[in-house]
């Protein structure tokens, strides 16, 4: 969920910023020890430089031993001073670290327990939201049915007694409340997807006959908008395993979606095809198109064709998508702005009829 990885990218960046001030003080002790050991073999260069210097004056035994005896005293005063200067400072920059990895561990117990507390705080509100998305939706869908009785009441007196507005009437208001149950289940769905319990009943059977049944069932409104939607259905039965309903959903969105944008004198297609072990299928249309930028995009939540558009809520392909691939299909699109679209999806076909 998106709330978890805020939280994995706060806590990462708390680990960077622990990890960069250590580096910090790492990077100071050493430079720290680099100028003692430069101010140490400075003043080993002086001694050594004066006693070089004593060395010129004539040559006297007692004297040369002196300064030999001196340079040694001062080379081993200096390596003294190196150790004593190398030990503090090592110890200074473990005690920093000791302290960095303390506080380190420290903001990791601080980040888990907010990460937790933000987790459980995150799965109470999907709680929340599920529970009043269900009883909205119980309600209005209760609504609904009541709209549907009255429709029932009105009974048709024949053709000659029973006015054409009320038919026509009737019908666009069954037709607008098969659109709200559509978006209804939509929302639902979404909610499933996200809680990963979108349900499924997978059985072998006929994806031929299925796409069938989803063109015939559009054809009306294809006929009402003016355009021609047609099926190329094979003559022997293509088997896949599916879930039936769920697979005539994805068919109602996409075949939804080209009629909503293909303009009146336009054609729809539909056909199916064993490639490669897998039944492609295919909703081609003569619409508007889509920008080759948007090709994925199209699948994504609440994606619209533009801001203006307000014919659906763009959840339509986006459960599209989540169906296919429950089922290990793939969905994609291809087109061309002006010239159409082709919308495709795959299913497997079982090995035993391969």
């Amino acid at each position: 969920m998106k709330t978890d990885e805020s939280l994995r990218e706060e806590r990462k960046k708390t680990d960077d910023a622990v990890k960069g001030d250590r580096d910090d003080a790492e990077r100071d002790a050493e430079d720290v020890i680099a100028h003692a050991r430069e101010l140490a073999d400075a003043a080993l260069i002086v001694e050594r430089v004066n006693a070089d210097t004593e060395a010129l004056l004539p040559p006297r035994p007692a004297r040369v031993g002196a300064v030999k005896g001196q340079r040694a005293k001062a080379d081993q005063a200096v390596r003294g001073q190196r150790a004593s200067a190398d030990r503090a400072f090592r110890g200074e920059v473990e005690d920093r670290a000791d302290a960095l990895e303390a506080l380190l561990v420290h903001e990791r117990a601080a980040t888990d327990a907010y990460l937790l507390t933000e987790r459980v705080r995150s799965d109470d509100d999907v709680a929340n939201r599920d529970d009043f998305l269900g009883m909205v939706v119980h309600d209005v869908r209760n609504l609904l049915n009541l709209v549907v009785l009255g429709l029932e009441t009105i009974r048709p007196l024949g053709a000659e007694k029973t006015p054409a507005y009320v038919s026509a009437g009737k019908v666009r208001i069954q037709r607008y409340v098969a659109r709200l149950n559509r978006l209804i289940g939509d929302l639902v769905d979404v909610t499933s997807i996200d809680a990963g319990k979108l349900a499924m009943v997978l059985v072998e059977a006929d994806a031929a006959a299925l796409m069938a049944e989803a063109t015939a069932a559009f054809q009306p409104a294809a006929l009402e908008k003016g355009i021609a939607l047609s099926a190329e259905v094979p003559g022997s039965a293509m088997l896949a395993v599916f879930d039936h309903d769920r697979m005539l959903q994805v068919f109602a969105n996409l075949l939804a979606n080209s009629i909503k944008y293909t303009p009146s004198g336009g054609v729809i297609g539909v056909r199916v095809e064993a490639i490669e072990g897998t039944l492609r299928f295919c909703v081609s249309d003569t619409g508007v198109g889509i920008p080759s930028a948007q090709l994925e995009a199209i699948f994504e939540r609440f994606w619209q064709v533009g801001n203006d558009d307000r014919r659906g809520m763009g959840l339509g392909l986006y459960i599209s998508k989540c169906i296919v691939q429950a089922h290990s299909g793939r969905i994609w699109a291809e087109s061309e702005p002006g010239k159409g679209s082709n919308l495709y999806f795959t299913l497997p076909i079982p090995s035993s009829r391969r």
